[in-house]
């Protein structure tokens, strides 16, 4: 992909107004097509969290209102100390590009981070796997609080969420570019991989004679949580080395999978600080 090298950011910038602009017509394709090496993500917050996580930067819009933001001017100072191109683009423009009802006036197109699958398997791991997981809020709440465990990693298996959608980035507050992942393995291949590793499987399964604070998850293990509406397939629950059970109260039958993630990964965190 062609980008615009940076330039010095003029005391009174030219605002974009076309929607011919080239700058414009790559944001615009890059929301309505996606790409395999780039995301598109907005606002202050979220693109401070990028520069944070060392992600590469290749280019950004900012609407004239974002100019008069103390924070704003920082971002736009860390953008252009990072070699990445800024432009102003008129409000209109920018609303056409955002997901969300009031355009936060700042987007930019970053590189999505590659692992490796070393990264997740550091120390005494602790993974998150999500099997077909196809809600991408969900999504991002899992990597958010798979992150605020300790967790060392996350597997996201075939037909899961995009990580780097919108839904998934607001969702993820930024854990997707610093939490460790691969995507895209077959369930097949990503229990082999941990199997490989000597690591643990436990699967999420709401009638488990177990209950999850009375397994053993002080060392290598790896959460299996599934889809949203089905949970896991048969064959994962069976091939799962342990099987444990959150106890609800009253005439609820079922957590959502971002909050049963993380009762589960958080246990798991206090069994290894008291070194059960």
């Amino acid at each position: 992909m062609i980008v615009s090298r940076p330039l010095p950011m003029p005391a009174e910038p030219e605002i974009i107004r076309s929607r011919s602009n080239p700058l414009f017509k790559r944001l615009m394709a890059l929301k309505e097509r996606g790409d395999d090496d780039l995301a598109l993500v907005e606002g202050v917050r979220l693109l401070g969290d990028v520069l944070d996580a060392g992600v590469k930067i290749h280019e950004g819009a900012v609407s004239p209102r974002v100019l008069s933001m103390p924070r704003g001017r920082e971002i736009l100072e860390q953008l252009a100390s990072k070699g990445a191109a800024v432009r102003v683009l008129d409000d209109r423009l920018l609303s056409a590009i955002s997901e969300v009802e009031t355009s936060q006036g700042l987007v930019a197109l970053v590189e999505r981070p590659a692992f490796a699958g070393a990264q997740l398997f550091r120390g005494t791991p602790l993974v998150l796997v999500a099997v077909g997981i196809q809600n991408p809020g969900n999504l991002g709440g899992l990597l958010r609080t798979a992150e605020a465990a300790g967790a060392t990693g996350a597997i996201l298996t075939e037909g899961t969420a995009d990580p780097f959608s919108w839904k998934s980035l607001r969702g993820s507050m930024g854990s997707a570019f610093r939490l460790p992942h691969l995507r895209a393995l077959s369930v097949r291949s990503a229990l082999a991989l941990l199997k490989a590793q000597g690591i643990s499987t436990v699967a999420a399964y709401a009638t488990a004679s177990v209950r999850y604070d009375e397994a053993d998850l002080g060392g290598p293990t790896a959460f299996l949580v599934g889809n949203e509406g089905s949970g896991l397939p048969s064959e994962v629950m069976q091939a799962a080395d342990q099987r444990v059970g959150i106890p609800m109260q009253g005439g609820v039958e079922s957590l959502n999978v971002s909050v049963a993630a993380g009762v589960l990964l958080f246990e798991a965190a206090r069994q290894r600080r008291l070194g059960r």
